[in-house]
C-alpha cells in the first residue's frame, strides 16, 4: 500500500519583516547591554534570512496603530504584551491560516472533496484554544461531523513529523482514509528584547507560516507531483534536553536555543538516520549523497551547514533548504512543509536542463509490487531524506519518494 501526500499548500501572513531592518529595531532597543546589541547584529547578520513573515501588523512601518500592543512604529519600540494577549492574536490570525490553507490543499487534490475527509490533524506550538483549529476546520468547510479530529501542540520545530506519520499510519489501518494536515505557527508573536542569548537568537530567526496537506492511499489519478510517504523514525539524542526548550511565560512563550545545537547535531545525525536508512536495502551502504533531495528543517543557517558537511551533500543538495531558510525564516514545525514545497515544485532529473540525478522515465504511482530500478528507484521517482529538529532533542526523519504524475 502506498500513501501519498496528494497535495500540499502554504501560506504566510501578508506584513513583511525584511532581516536588515528588523536588526536594526532590535539592536535600537533601550536596555540592551553594548554585548546585547553586537550581538544582535552578529545574529540577524549571520542568519542568512532575507525576509520573514509575521502576523502582527503593527510590525510594518505603514500601518501606524492608535494603541500599539507589540511594536510602537512612531518611537521604534518593542513592547512587552501579556501572554493573553499574544495568545488572543494567535486566536485571530491563525483561525484563519489553519482553515484557508486546508481548504486549498482539499481544492487541490483532484478526486477528492470535503465529504472524503475522515481524519483532520492540526499542529501549532505557537498557541492555544479549544474549541480548535480541527473543529474550525471541519466547521468551515463543511466536513462530515464525525471526521475524528487530532491535535498535536507545542512539540515544537518536528512537529510536522509525526502528524505525517500518524496520517499514513491512519491510511495503512483504513486504506479508503483522507487525511487534511494543518500545520501554522505564528512564531514572532512571541518575539522580544532581551540581552539573552538564546531569546536575540530566536528573534533572529523565527517567522510565521502555515501549511496543510491531503494525504490518503486511494487509489486515484495523479494529476501533479506526489510525494510517497515510506517511512519515519524517531531518536533522542543522548545530550541537548537543556540546550532546545520551549516554554510558558508571563510574557509570552520563552524558546532557549542554545548555540551548542549545531554541533549537537553534526556528532548524531549519521546516527540518527541509520534506523530510517536501514527501512530500504536500496540504501543500504550508499553514500548519503546518492540519495536525490534532501529536505532539511533549516532551523538556523549554521545547522544546515553541519548536516551538508557530516553527510557529505552537495550545495545542490541544501538548497531546498538555504532557498526557505532566506526567504520565509524558521517557521518552527511549518517550515519542513516548505522545504517539501520547494522540493516538489523542482525540474524532474531527466527533464532537459535538469542537474543531474537518479530520476527515471515516466511511470505510475509507486505500489508494493512494482519494480524498482538497478539503483533501488521506482520507475518515475525520486527519492527524498527529511529531518528536523526540536526539544529533547528530539531528532526525526523521514523517507519519501517524490511522484510524477
Amino acid at each position: 500500500m502506498t500513501v501519498l501526500m496528494r497535495s500540499l499548500e502554504t501560506a504566510v501572513p501578508s506584513t513583511v519583516l525584511k532581516q536588515a531592518e528588523a536588526r536594526d529595531v532590535f539592536a535600537a532597543q533601550e536596555g540592551l547591554t553594548r554585548l546585547g546589541t553586537r550581538l544582535v547584529r552578529t545574529c540577524f547578520d549571520a542568519a542568512a534570512i532575507d525576509t520573514r513573515y509575521s502576523s502582527i501588523a503593527e510590525f510594518s512601518w505603514d500601518k501606524p496603530t492608535h494603541a500599539p500592543e507589540f511594536f510602537d512604529s512612531a518611537t521604534g519600540r518593542l513592547l512587552t504584551p501579556s501572554t493573553k494577549t499574544r495568545n488572543d492574536l494567535f486566536v485571530r490570525e491563525a483561525t484563519p491560516l489553519f482553515v484557508e490553507t486546508a481548504r486549498r490543499a482539499l481544492d487541490k487534490a483532484d478526486g477528492l472533496g470535503p465529504e472524503d475527509v475522515t481524519h483532520v490533524i492540526t499542529v501549532s506550538c505557537t498557541g492555544f484554544f479549544n474549541p480548535g483549529p480541527d473543529y474550525r476546520i471541519v466547521r468551515e468547510l463543511g466536513l462530515r461531523p464525525s471526521v475524528q479530529r487530532f491535535h498535536l501542540g507545542f512539540m515544537g520545530c518536528y512537529a510536522a513529523f509525526p502528524a505525517l506519520r500518524a496520517a499514513k499510519q491512519f491510511c495503512e489501518a483504513d486504506p479508503n482514509a483522507v487525511v487534511l494536515v494543518s500545520v501554522v505557527e505564528l512564531c514572532t508573536l512571541h518575539v522580544r528584547s532581551s540581552n539573552d542569548p538564546d531569546t536575540i537568537l530566536g528573534a533572529s530567526l523565527f517567522a510565521d507560516g502555515a501549511a496543510a496537506a491531503v494525504v490518503s492511499a486511494r487509489d486515484l489519478p495523479l494529476t501533479q507531483p506526489a510525494l510517497s510517504l515510506d517511512a519515519f523514525e524517531t531518536t533522542l539524542t543522548p545530550v541537548g534536553e537543556e540546550t532546545m526548550a520551549w516554554n510558558i511565560g508571563d510574557r509570552g512563550f520563552e524558546m532557549v536555543l542554545g548555540t551548542y545545537v549545531p554541533h549537537i547535531i553534526d556528532e548524531h545525525i549519521t546516527g540518527a538516520l541509520e534506523p530510517l536508512l536501514a527501512r530500504d536495502p536500496a540504501l543500504a551502504g550508499r553514500a548519503h549523497a546518492e540519495i536525490e533531495h534532501w529536505a532539511i528543517h533549516p532551523g538556523g543557517r549554521s545547522i544546515v551547514d553541519k548536516v551538508v558537511t557530516r553527510l557529505g551533500l552537495s550545495e545542490d543538495q541544501a538548497v531546498p533548504a538555504r532557498e526557505t531558510l532566506r526567504e520565509f525564516g524558521n517557521m518552527s514545525s511549518a517550515t519542513i512543509m516548505f522545504v517539501f514545497d520547494y522540493i516538489l515544485g523542482l525540474p524532474w532529473a531527466d527533464s532537459p536542463g535538469s542537474a543531474a540525478g537518479a530520476g527515471t522515465a515516466e511511470g505510475t504511482p509507486p505500489g508494493e509490487g512494482q519494480a524498482r530500478t538497478d539503483d533501488g528507484a521506482r520507475p518515475g521517482s525520486e527519492r527524498v531524506c527529511a529531518m528536523a529538529f526540536g526539544p529533547g532533542l528530539t531528532v526525526e526523519t523521514a523517507l519519501l519518494t517524490r511522484v510524477r504524475p
